[in-house]
């Protein structure tokens, strides 16, 4: 990853608003209803270059494809691996602030879309479609060309949080049906490297899963599930250079109480292991803004830095400048302003429905970031 020495760099945390149109493309896919394969190719082409033009365009240094070819930043391992053909049987996934808001907990379950497939993993796990990775390396490098940005990122789903999605019906335990994702994910990840994009593995698996698939757990046994994903994960990607790497860990991008969030305060030191360079986190929703603070105790590893998201994914306020600013440099103050990317909490398209926030205010948000971080800038140096 590329480090500037003396400007605040701006990035965001992969997914971005589709268009109605390619919505609807990809949720005929995800219905398994029948669809033209080169029409749904050309519509991904088209949405990856807009997005990526909307990009450059709004000033961001650290940009991808904006995840345009995928209903949702993890399962989309489902079209592309064999193993994923059984139905799950119970799709709700109670939460442990559930019983706490139990009218809230009804209208969120009612929000989520009932004609989904919702796949498990019945089977041996293995590439069937290794040519849709290429098809998303050759499409950002289309469309990127020669513009104007730093840096171009790809996303992929780490071990943890496809396991997390798509639950295991197969493999004899969980740490059999992580090794399992990760002997074959491990061949995207070289891709992404290899193609010349830092690698973003997204793992809300570290701190989202707390409230929901490890809910039976104390917080002293979650954290030795974290630490098995993150050794596992090491080993994954243990022959790929690290500052071609960063790591995307949230609570999960939703609007609700999160009073079971785990702090990240208990998470930091382990998470710190992880081989990728970046570490990319929240830092700007109500739950997590204040965790900033943390950062005065806990020292940076040498060559490591941070993602600290300084715009909420989950509401419509537009952030002001200034503020944006004064989020960038109270971690650039502790960690080093060489050691700070400004990021956002999360995507503001992880799935191509229930978004939300609007299009056209995600894209004013991220304008604002950009604009805060000039700000910042001139701040700090």
């Amino acid at each position: 990853m590329k480090r500037s020495v003396s400007r605040i760099l701006t990035t965001h945390t992969g997914s971005l608003p589709r268009s109605p149109e390619q919505q609807d493309v990809l949720i005929v896919r995800e219905e398994r209803r029948e669809f033209d394969q080169s029409a749904f190719d050309a519509s991904v082409r088209g949405a990856v270059a807009d997005v990526v033009k909307m990009q450059i365009d709004t000033g961001i240094d650290v940009i991808n494809d904006g995840e345009q070819g995928r209903s949702q930043y993890a399962t989309y391992v489902k079209e592309r691996l064999t193993g994923f053909e059984g139905e799950l049987a119970v799709r709700a996934r109670p939460r442990l602030d559930d019983a706490d808001f139990p009218e809230f907990a009804e209208i969120r379950a009612s929000s989520t879309s009932a004609n989904m497939p919702q796949p498990v993993c019945s089977g041996p796990i293995a590439w069937k479609d290794f040519g849709a990775v290429q098809k998303d390396i050759d499409n950002l490098k289309a469309s990127v060309g020669n513009g104007d940005i730093r840096e171009v990122f790809m996303t992929s789903a780490s071990p943890g949080v496809v396991a997390n999605f798509l639950p295991n019906d197969y493999y004899p335990d969980h740490e059999a049906y992580l090794r399992a994702l990760a002997a074959v994910m491990k061949d995207e990840y070289a891709a992404i490297v290899g193609a010349g994009f830092v690698l973003q593995i997204d793992c809300p698996d570290l701190a989202m899963t707390r409230p929901s698939q490890w809910a039976e757990l104390t917080v002293n046994e979650f954290k030795d599930i974290v630490a098995l994903h993150i050794s596992i994960l090491n080993e994954t990607l243990a022959d790929l250079p690290p500052d071609r790497m960063r790591l995307h860990m949230c609570w999960g991008n939703f609007e609700g109480p999160h009073t079971y969030d785990v702090p990240l305060s208990d998470l930091v030191d382990i998470v710190l292991q992880a081989r990728p360079q970046g570490l990319s986190f929240e830092g700007a929703n109500p739950r997590h803004a204040h965790e900033w603070k943390l950062w005065k105790d806990v020292k940076l590893p040498d060559g490591k830095l941070i993602i600290p998201g300084v715009l909420d994914t989950t509401s419509n306020f537009v952030e002001h400048p200034e503020l944006v600013a004064e989020r960038i440099v109270r971690y650039a103050e502790i960690v080093g302003r060489e050691n700070v990317i400004a990021g956002t909490d999360c995507g503001f398209g992880t799935s191509a429905w229930n978004r939300k926030v609007d299009t056209r205010i995600a894209w004013a948000k991220l304008k604002s970031m950009v604009e805060g971080a000039r700000l910042a800038s001139a701040e700090l140096w």
